[in-house]
């Protein structure tokens, strides 16, 4: 009887934080009107094309190791890759050996973060403020000065070399 009820307990608590995530999830949708840049699905789709569409629009997250960004290491920015704002400076990034590019921290009004509980634990989701598109997640694991790493998705963003000094 008493596994009977732990297994029921149990049932109810995931229940009840998967309609939590679907609510916030929702209330995350309605806020994305509120961005400076909006479009349509199929606008999207266009712009970015089906991987980083996942990426950016359905939080979805690349494979570690597999994007290039992850080995940039000119000076430069790396910016939104739905709106072109720059995000993080090269100065902030560092190797996190997640197999994500990694920042200790963004540039001045460039991301907002949201709570994200898609894997039942409440996680810090990073997007961008002018678009909304998802980038990654921010963790209290992070470098010197901030402490925190910023575990982007290099679909995410695409990067602008510094100016070549003549």
């Amino acid at each position: 009887m008493n596994t009977r009820r732990k297994f029921l307990a149990g049932l109810v608590a995931t229940a009840s934080i998967g309609t939590l995530a679907i609510a916030m999830r929702k209330n995350n949708v309605a806020m994305a009107e509120e961005f400076e840049i909006t479009k349509t699905k199929e606008e999207w789709l266009k712009q970015l094309g089906p991987e980083r569409y996942a990426v950016l629009r359905e939080e979805d997250t690349e494979r570690p190791f597999t994007s290039p960004l992850n080995d940039e290491h000119r000076k430069g920015t790396f910016n939104c890759a739905g709106c072109d704002l720059p995000l993080y400076s090269s100065e902030a990034k560092f190797d996190s050996g997640t197999g994500w590019p990694s920042f200790y921290e963004p540039l001045e009004n460039a991301v907002e973060t949201s709570t994200d509980f898609k894997l039942i634990y409440p996680r810090t989701e990073v997007h961008c403020r002018r678009c909304g598109g998802h980038l990654g997640h921010v963790f209290d694991d992070g470098p010197k000065p901030t402490g925190l790493r910023y575990c982007m998705n290099g679909l995410a963003m695409t990067f602008e070399p510094a100016e070549q000094a003549s």
